[in-house]
């Protein structure tokens, strides 16, 4: 098989030009147990047949008819087994975020109109427990893990004969790559969630597109951890890559061991979100600061070094000098807490600050920047690899085999094969957002260089002042997250005479400040409202409001005790901010600054 035009065809591609002896590895009691391409074969053709047996498919095609299967898993070996084994006979594969509320949970449900569920874990398999009999389209609840509670997804294929897959076989043929292979719903900033259908040929178009653009080359020896959720459409589109290009994928434990599992598989890549590389450099600058004489000073001479890497200028001959000794005695050990093997960490999902990226890839620690929302499959841009192929601060270069343009308010608009098929049962807000065939992305951008993107803000997140002067939230918030006091912050003053911060610190380095000032740190909310405390945090912010323009100048602020989460409600299962919802709940936060 040479041209792949439908997810499952990935799978073969490997088991033709690189079958592998570790295609899918997972940790169980301890031990990194390995699929291999193989293994991942035989199990997938077996689920096939087995969901064909209990009346699963796509029955006459049509996105209306084909049959919807939920997913709500930790990353594992059997959420790809059960996306590819769906894939071959035409069901729809709707993952969920394992954090999705019950409320947003049975409308999900309820509107994509689920046959079958598979879950992992005992907290999730409650949730649909909770919803079942609200259900009435549900069949049946598979778990993962064996439970006393539900089926074990394995009873699915107890008795399947070599005339079932046979039939497999038959029914994957009938499979073409106009068809709805997944619907994501994505909880967006605001309302109800909505279903983006993504066919096999929005999604492989984008596989190839990427590994083509980035370039990814083939690597029999590549690894990469796998631990942002697969239900989001970045993770998964990279696990594709990684299978057509022949790198094997190891899943992290937990959030909580990514630490010690990037020590034990030492990959090659793996994808990230902003957040995660804040929270590694803070670590870092945390050890930093406990080191003592001539060693911290060496550890602060490295890190200002970094700070000033530039990719496309060079720094000159002392400079690379410099550098180099700063690789060897300090870098070297951060290189070596990711497993000492890294060549690329992709990044993705939100704005990354520069100075990380920079810092980051003049220690050796190559972060590539991407962009792109799920309605696009969803990548629209990428730093690529190569001379000239990157730029600190953007996005990176529009993807092989996809047009861009700017609208005249500086909207994001793409149009190509990765342009999703529309929102499920919402044909008057898929009219509003594809308008012949360009997918408006309500992203605002410029382009640096003629061709490096740079996403400056969210269409609806601009607001105006009562003065009538128009504010992009987002590069304030992004400048000021520069500083290690703030861990976040969101920027206000819509239909108000001056803009306003909401700013939750960083305690741990709060703490650290407060105990060199000989300020006893009792409770988050003594901290916030201590006037020595907001001393320092309004001596940040005129620090930082010399950056902007005067109608963008930060002039009044609140301190909040707690940090935002996705559990408490705040952000969205992608670490972006909820604002409605943060604006509702810290009201009287907010009626303080503009009282």
């Amino acid at each position: 098989m040479s041209t792949a035009t439908r997810i499952f065809d990935l799978l073969y591609l490997q088991q033709q030009k690189f079958a592998k002896a570790d295609m899918l590895t997972a940790k169980i009691n301890n031990q990194w147990q390995p699929l291999s391409t193989q293994d991942v074969v035989t199990l997938v053709n077996k689920l096939s047949a087995g969901l064909i047996k209990m009346g699963i498919g796509g029955n006459d095609m049509t996105v209306e008819k084909q049959d919807k299967v939920a997913l709500i898993s930790r990353n594992r070996p059997e959420w790809l087994i059960l996306d590819l084994a769906c894939q071959q006979i035409g069901a729809i594969l709707c993952p969920i975020y394992p954090t999705t509320n019950v409320s947003e949970l049975e409308y999900i449900f309820n509107d994509a109109e689920i046959k079958i569920a598979f879950v992992s874990g005992n907290e999730i398999l409650q949730k649909v427990k909770d919803i079942e009999l609200r259900v009435p389209s549900l069949k049946n609840i598979f778990s993962f893990d064996d439970t006393p509670d539900a089926t074990f997804w394995k009873t699915i294929f107890e008795n399947i004969t070599s005339s079932d897959i046979a039939n497999v076989e038959t029914i994957k043929a009938t499979v073409h790559e106009q068809l709805c292979a997944t619907i994501i719903y994505t909880s967006g900033t605001t309302g109800f969630p909505k279903g983006v259908m993504l066919s096999h040929k929005n999604i492989v178009s984008n596989v190839f597109n990427g590994k083509k653009s980035f370039p990814f080359t083939d690597d029999t020896n590549g690894r990469s951890l796998s631990f942002l959720p697969l239900n989001h459409i970045y993770e998964r589109i990279a696990s594709y890559i990684f299978i057509t290009s022949g790198y094997s994928i190891y899943f992290a434990e937990s959030m909580e061991t990514i630490g010690e599992n990037l020590k034990e598989v030492k990959p090659t890549i793996f994808c990230t979100v902003p957040r995660l590389l804040e929270k590694v450099y803070e670590k870092i600058m945390a050890k930093g600061a406990e080191l003592q004489g001539a060693k911290k000073k060496l550890f602060y001479w490295a890190v200002d070094l970094a700070n000033k890497y530039d990719n496309i200028k060079s720094g000159g001959i002392w400079y690379k000098i410099q550098l180099a000794i700063a690789n060897k005695l300090i870098f070297s050990k951060w290189r070596e807490a990711l497993g000492n093997n890294i060549k690329s960490i992709m990044t993705g999902g939100a704005a990354a600050q520069v100075k990380l990226i920079r810092i980051f890839n003049a220690a050796q620690i190559p972060i590539y920047e991407g962009y792109g929302p799920t309605e696009n499959s969803p990548i629209i841009s990428i730093n690529c690899k190569g001379t000239g192929g990157t730029k600190f601060g953007t996005v990176g270069l529009v993807l092989q085999g996809q047009e861009l343009k700017l609208m005249e308010d500086g909207e994001i608009c793409v149009k190509g094969p990765s342009v999703m098929m529309g929102y499920y049962k919402q044909p008057v807000l898929t009219a509003e957002t594809v308008i012949d065939g360009w997918l408006h992305t309500g992203d605002i951008g410029i382009l640096e260089d003629g061709k490096f993107l740079k996403i400056t803000d969210r269409k609806k997140e601009l607001f105006k002042t009562s003065g009538g002067k128009y504010v992009a939230p987002q590069p304030i918030e992004n400048k000021m997250k520069e500083s290690p006091f703030v861990e976040q912050v969101m920027i206000i003053g819509a239909e108000q005479k001056f803009v306003g911060a909401l700013i939750v610190p960083s305690i741990p380095n709060l703490k650290e400040w407060m105990r060199t000032q000989d300020i006893s740190f009792t409770t988050n909310e003594d901290a916030v409202h201590n006037p020595k405390v907001r001393g320092l945090y309004k001596e940040l912010i005129e620090s930082f409001n010399k950056f902007f323009n005067h109608v963008e100048q930060v002039k009044k602020f609140e301190l909040l005790p707690n940090e935002w989460t996705v559990e408490s409600g705040e952000l969205t299962p992608t670490l972006k901010l909820k604002r409605k919802v943060i604006m509702e709940k810290c009201k009287s936060a907010v009626e303080r600054i503009y009282q």
